[in-house]
């Protein structure tokens, strides 16, 4: 396929925007340095037509896991639209913003309190702000990865290694005031011994954790992680951008019955139109009156409405029953052709969120050419799917078939030692890295 047009607009972008984007997960070297199509004219279900007008099936992100019911869900569409009609932002409320809170408040009985905001990681700025004034103590230890805010790439000033393996190799927090150093304390995924030697030698009072990434919880690690905050006075925050409404609706830490004293959502919660919720406890989250969170356009209309309209579909058509079945298909079907192809992969994640990885030195470059090929045959691919509701059994089917022969062309790479060779461009750099 012939992505100039595309790739003509990355290259002016590079000149006029820092980084070519805003996020650094859709930078075109993330996937495919100097071949990626890079931007959409259209996207429809699951389906993407780039600014040359090739077709492609979003087997990949779907828009960094924000569209869980598919690119341009009618419902949802049709539900924001009547509420740019009727005026989307005013001198005064939308009543909108109430009726979601009473929603999300029935799906989360723990909790009493809502608070609203655009994205994930000013949500979870909220969050860390609201959890220290209610603590009065200033330190923090997390797990997993939780935005680009001063409080927690402080982590970074401490310590090079800190973040190791985290973020992006090389990332350096520059701008962030070094008297925060030592404020943001990182510990693992499942290793509360880490944890339990964080609170043991500082005076933690917030404690912010991922409840579940690319590893299942072990040995009560939640539970213990629970406990602990309880036993040092801290306030526990679930980052649940990512993993929220894909298991369950709501958060995936209603299924393991451990409850946070604020959840944070963002991501799937609105189908593509900016919108984050911070949801808690009434005596932690009333605190933020007395602290000075305000913004203009926390307050439009546009997002409570596409956050109603998205719940509400996935509560009528048990959404994540779908989402669980397509990403336990696409798990499955990779070990199947790994196996037949003898590829050495790991599959990781929760089946909505399902990633391989290539077991193999040059991991890399392999899935910079899987990339590369699958992009060949007609879609948008590399080692993770976030699966949505527009996804079809048949759409797997289909996947999997040119997967098939991807592998193949891999297998054969490897035993070549071609794999550069077959490279059309640059190996893609890596992404993000976390702790969970």
């Amino acid at each position: 396929m012939k992505t100039n047009e595309g790739i003509k607009l990355w290259n002016r972008a590079k000149r006029l925007i820092p980084g070519g984007t805003q996020l650094l997960s859709k930078r075109s070297e993330i996937f495919l340095p100097e071949h990626w199509p890079s931007y959409y004219k259209k996207a429809k279900g699951v389906g993407i037509w780039d600014l040359d007008d090739n077709h492609y099936i979003d087997m990949s992100i779907m828009g960094v896991g924000t569209c869980i019911l598919g690119y341009a869900d009618d419902d949802v569409n049709d539900a924001v639209k009547t509420a740019v009609d009727m005026g989307s932002m005013s001198t005064l409320n939308c009543p909108e913003e109430v009726e979601l809170a009473e929603l999300l408040l029935k799906l989360h009985p723990w909790a009493d309190m809502v608070r609203y905001a655009k994205t994930g990681g000013e949500a979870m700025a909220i969050a860390v702000r609201i959890a220290r004034a209610c603590s009065k103590k200033d330190k923090i230890a997390f797990c997993g990865y939780h935005g680009w805010h001063d409080w927690y790439l402080s982590s970074n000033l401490a310590d090079d290694t800190n973040l190791d393996g985290q973020l992006l190799p090389g990332l350096k927090p520059l701008g962030v005031p070094r008297d925060l150093t030592g404020t943001a304390i990182p510990f693992n995924y499942n290793e509360i011994g880490e944890l339990e030697e964080i609170v043991k030698d500082n005076d933690i009072g917030v404690i912010v954790v991922e409840p579940i990434r690319h590893q299942e919880p072990k040995n009560n690690f939640l539970e213990n992680t629970r406990r602990i905050a309880e036993e040092i006075n801290a306030v526990l925050i679930f980052d649940e951008i990512t993993s929220g409404w894909r298991m369950n609706v709501g958060g995936i830490h209603e299924l393991y019955k451990v409850y946070p004293d604020i959840a944070v959502y963002g991501k799937g919660m609105s189908n593509g139109f900016p919108m984050a919720a911070i949801v808690g406890k009434g005596e932690v989250m009333d605190i933020a009156q007395n602290s000075f969170i305000s913004s203009t356009y926390w307050t439009d209309r546009i997002g409570p409405v596409a956050s109603i309209a998205t719940i509400n579909k996935m509560l009528k058509n048990d959404v994540p029953s779908h989402l669980i079945e397509i990403g336990n298909l696409i798990s499955k079907g990779w070990m199947e052709l790994a196996d037949s192809h003898a590829l050495k992969m790991d599959v990781i994640g929760i089946p909505p969120l399902t990633a391989f990885v290539f077991d193999h030195e040059d991991s890399q470059a392999l899935q910079t050419l899987f990339t590369q090929e699958m992009l060949n045959r007609g879609f948008l691919a590399s080692k993770s799917v976030y699966a949505s509701y527009s996804h079809t059994e048949e759409c797997v089917e289909k996947y999997l078939e040119n997967v098939d022969e991807v592998f193949g062309i891999i297998k054969k790479a490897i035993e070549k030692d071609s794999v550069y060779g077959l490279l059309k461009g640059p190996v893609a750099h890596e992404g993000f890295k976390r702790l969970t």
